[in-house]
């Protein structure tokens, strides 16, 4: 027979009330209470009934994450890391792919608001600067997170890691390499993180006295295609990059599938490094330095700040980021 809420009040000795909430992790319960509750459940192997709880109290106990991003491995490692917040507090995770050019984006979030309840979402890039998005959310009274949000920042809580000085810092290692003419893929206009790391590669130029050349500079969209195809159009310079610095592992790899079609050795001729620190990064050859972008951390944060009281003030935290070294950058060739 299915174990009830009923049995575990008996297991436990308190009230069904009580049961319920520990169970919603709610507070003002006693830590003794609170451990009898957690021990009659792990005794009875209690698996709550979410539709129960949600007739039981305002929450769906269900959040949603609106996501639109070419690469495979970040909207993974974002799903897992939500998974893991959400399970310690019984609480299901959608996952609702949507297309950021879409003319029935906005009814598409609307409707799945109306018909799950969801207690609120999380918004990754760019849908997380939609101005259109934000104010339906915010008119609706539904909670959201940003992912690494763009502006304005007091807006919602958010999660995110700094991106400018995660590209000055890639930057920085290139021209510690020797390299002076660095090209820069940089991502699709419509994700704030695209602007914050050509700052951070333009920076870190800036520093050493290397004037930014808006040559060197060519958009991506986060994908293979547009790294390799950017990475065409730099290497077709009169003056051709000694280095490419794209800001998505995805980019980086088109990038050195180019190289790779064009005879030139990596790092040999021409280094190669990326952003993310994704699977992929490791699978290329050579592997590719990169920016290590805790993207599951990123996503267990805004998990964490979405399933925070309701009245808890708005929040950003910021996640670490770190420069791993592979084998696809090397010194510059004419040293």
């Amino acid at each position: 027979m299915r174990v009830t809420i009923k049995d575990v009040s008996r297991v436990s000795g308190v009230s069904i009330k009580t049961v319920s909430r520990v169970l919603n992790k709610e507070r003002y319960v006693g830590e003794e209470t609170r451990a009898k509750v957690e021990a009659a459940v792990a005794e009875l192997n209690f698996r709550p009934n979410v539709a129960a709880r949600s007739l039981a109290g305002r929450r769906s106990f269900q959040i949603a994450l609106i996501c639109d991003n070419p690469s495979p491995y970040y909207v993974y490692e974002m799903q897992s890391g939500i998974r893991d917040r959400c399970v310690a507090d019984g609480v299901r995770m959608i996952a609702q792919p949507y297309d950021r050019n879409s003319p029935t984006l906005l009814d598409d979030i609307e409707n799945l608001v109306d018909a799950t309840h969801v207690d609120g979402l999380i918004l990754t890039p760019p849908v997380s600067d939609y101005p259109h998005v934000l104010d339906l959310l915010q008119r609706r009274g539904v909670r959201f997170v940003r992912v690494s949000p763009g502006s304005p920042l007091d807006l919602a809580p958010s999660t995110f890691i700094d991106n400018a000085a995660a590209a000055a810092t890639m930057t920085a290692h290139l021209l510690s390499l020797g390299h002076r003419r660095i090209g820069f893929i940089a991502g699709h206009p419509s994700y704030a993180t695209s602007g914050q790391r050509l700052q951070g590669y333009a920076s870190a130029l800036g520093q050493q006295g290397i004037a930014f050349d808006p040559v060197l500079v060519r958009e991506g969209s986060y994908d293979f295609a547009s790294g390799a195809a950017a990475a065409a159009a730099l290497l077709s310079l009169a003056e051709p990059p000694s280095a490419v610095f794209a800001s998505s592992d995805d980019m980086a790899a088109g990038a050195l599938t180019t190289a790779h079609r064009y005879g030139l050795s990596v790092p040999g001729q021409l280094s190669i490094a990326g952003f993310d620190d994704t699977a992929l990064a490791g699978f290329v050859w050579p592997p590719l330095t990169t920016i290590r972008q805790p993207t599951r951390q990123m996503a267990y944060q805004a998990a964490d700040l979405l399933l925070a009281p309701a009245h808890a003030p708005v929040e950003r935290r910021e996640v670490g980021y770190e420069l791993i070294v592979r084998e696809s950058t090397g010194p510059a060739a004419t040293q």
